[in-house]
C-alpha cells in the first residue's frame, strides 16, 4: 500500500472512529436526559472532530484527493460556522432539541461517509455501504440543514445588528448552497450506482 493511501486510510479511520463517538453519545445522552444535555457531553468533542475537516479542504487543494474545492470548502464553512461562530459564542443554543438533531446527521452521515472511503481505499466496496453512502442523503441533509438554520436564526437574536444582517445572509446562502451540494450527490449518485449496475458498462 503506497504511502498516500496508507495516510487516507488511516485519517478515513480515525475520522469515522471520532463521528462515531458523536452519534453513539449524542443518541445515547439523548435518549437518556433529553436534548438539553447533550452539549455538556459531546459538545466539546465535536468541535474539535469538526476541526479535524479543514484537512479534507487541504486534500483538495493541493490535489491528495480529487474531492471538488467549492463544495469541500462550502461543506466545512458552514460547520465551522455552527460549531465556532455560533455554538461556540453562544453554548445556551445547543439547550434546542436542533443541536441534537444537527449532530445526528452529521455524525450519521460522516460515519457512513468516512468508513466507505477508508474500505474503498483498502480494496473493498460493500454494496451495502456504497449504497447507504450515495442514498442516505435524501434524508440526512434536510435533516442537517433544517437544523443548522435553526440554530443561525436563534443566534440572530443575540447578535449586533450587522452581525446579524450577515447571518441573514448566511441563511439566504443556504438555499443555493444546498442545491449545490444535493446536485453533486445526485451526480456522484448516478455515477456510482450506474457504474455498480453497469461494471462493464452500456
Amino acid at each position: 500500500m503506497a504511502s498516500k493511501t496508507a495516510y487516507l486510510v488511516l485519517f478515513n479511520v480515525a475520522s469515522a472512529a471520532a463521528w462515531a463517538v458523536v452519534l453513539s453519545r449524542t443518541v445515547a445522552i439523548s435518549a437518556l436526559s433529553g436534548p438539553t444535555f447533550t452539549y455538556g457531553g459531546v459538545g466539546v468533542w465535536t468541535k474539535w472532530t469538526q476541526t479535524l475537516a479543514v484537512f479534507e479542504v487541504l486534500h483538495s487543494l493541493l490535489g491528495v484527493v480529487r474531492a471538488p474545492l467549492f463544495t469541500t470548502l462550502m461543506q466545512v464553512s458552514s460547520r465551522f460556522l455552527l460549531v465556532w461562530a455560533i455554538i461556540n459564542r453562544f453554548p445556551f443554543l445547543a439547550l434546542s432539541p436542533a443541536y441534537s438533531s444537527m449532530l445526528v446527521a452529521w455524525s450519521t452521515t460522516e460515519v457512513i461517509r468516512y468508513s466507505y472511503f477508508a474500505l474503498n481505499l483498502s480494496g473493498f466496496s460493500p454494496a451495502f455501504l456504497t449504497w447507504l453512502r450515495y442514498s442516505t442523503f435524501w434524508v440526512l441533509y434536510p435533516i442537517g440543514i433544517l437544523s443548522e438554520c435553526t440554530l443561525i436564526y436563534m443566534a440572530s437574536a443575540h447578535c449586533q445588528p450587522v452581525e446579524r444582517y450577515a447571518l441573514y445572509a448566511i441563511l439566504a446562502i443556504y438555499v443555493p448552497g444546498s442545491y449545490v451540494l444535493y446536485t453533486h450527490m445526485m451526480k456522484q449518485r448516478r455515477k456510482v450506482m450506474g457504474s455498480a449496475k453497469n461494471p462493464k458498462g452500456d
